[in-house]
């Protein structure tokens, strides 16, 4: 590769990553606006992060996901593909798909420590293959880990997102959407309960798209540097990782430098993230008056539940 081929792509994959966050808009007052709670108010409760790559999470909701855990979650990270196709710019991992596969499970583990996610479950079907995955045994898989797990809260890609293009992203949506209600259902793998598990529904959803239809926007500013650090762990694959470092290697060849990127190889990486990585989250920020934010589509508790039931629990009194 050319040297200057190389500095090219270390900056346009910073360009690209712009483009692949939410697109800024003007604040909405049709949007909920998340901010950070103080003490625990989510003790007891059970987030399962799910992504199909080792890198969707930290790119899109990795701060959700660490202001949750703050506030009392306990949580798991789920990732449907193995990564073995590695990074399609050449910047990630060198070498065979064996090598991309262990680099990214590797990278994948330190993501879920990074997020302090206690347990990682890796479903290890190939890498852009998905389109042709069982969407059942996909389901099946989800329900199982629901009820094992009395999974309360997903943050997944959204399974009605526009513009989307991967089929491991959409097919692992369609996968948890579904999981999320059926889990709850006691005609819906009933051979589970045999080896001791119960009826268990999801109660809640942060989807996150390339281009979501935006109901919901976390506040991320006291989590950021969490963010930052969930990207850096993407080293074999994420346009991220060490791309700051290797670009101030790549400039200093050149007897060049960019403040930017300061004096050592740690600074530069995380200098990096925040300033390309994380250029939309830091613009949805300003929107709502903050430094960082995350948009979703959330989908609320009680959401899936009849009109009738809720009237029902609103209005029904005793016979007297």
């Amino acid at each position: 590769m050319q040297r200057r081929d190389f500095l090219t792509g270390l900056l346009s994959a910073g360009a690209a990553l712009e483009g692949r966050a939410p697109a800024a808009q003007q604040a909405r007052t049709d949007v909920t606006f998340e901010r950070p709670t103080e003490g625990m108010p989510h003790k007891g409760k059970m987030l399962a992060a799910i992504q199909a790559h080792s890198d969707d999470v930290p790119l899109f909701a990795a701060g959700t996901v660490a202001k949750l855990i703050n506030e009392g979650y306990k949580g798991v990270l789920i990732r449907t593909t193995n990564d073995d196709l590695g990074d399609a710019r050449g910047l990630g991992t060198p070498g065979t798909i064996g090598q991309h596969v262990l680099g990214n499970e590797r990278d994948n583990d330190e993501v879920a420590r990074v997020l302090g996610l206690e347990r990682v479950f890796n479903f290890n079907y190939n890498n852009h293959r998905m389109g042709d995955v069982s969407l059942n045994e996909l389901i099946c898989r989800f329900v199982l880990l629901i009820r094992a797990l009395k999974i309360d809260t997903v943050v997944c890609w959204d399974p009605w997102a526009h513009d989307e293009e991967n089929p491991d992203h959409y097919v692992t949506a369609r996968g948890v959407e579904a999981a999320c209600w059926m889990a709850g259902r006691d005609h819906d793998y009933p051979e589970q309960f045999a080896a001791g598990l119960a009826t268990y529904e999801v109660k809640d959803k942060y989807y996150f798209a390339r281009r979501p239809e935006i109901t919901r926007v976390v506040d991320i500013s006291t989590v950021v540097d969490k963010k930052v650090e969930a990207n850096r762990a993407n080293k074999a694959k994420g346009p991220a990782g060490n791309h700051g470092s290797r670009l101030r290697a790549e400039l200093a060849k050149k007897n060049l430098r960019l403040p930017l990127l300061g004096d050592d190889d740690d600074i530069a990486d995380r200098n990096y993230i925040k300033e390309f990585v994380l250029a939309r989250n830091r613009e949805l920020g300003r929107q709502y008056g903050v430094d960082y934010a995350e948009a979703f589509h959330y989908v609320a508790p009680g959401a899936s539940v009849p009109r009738i039931e809720e009237y029902l629990k609103k209005h029904a009194v005793p016979i007297k």
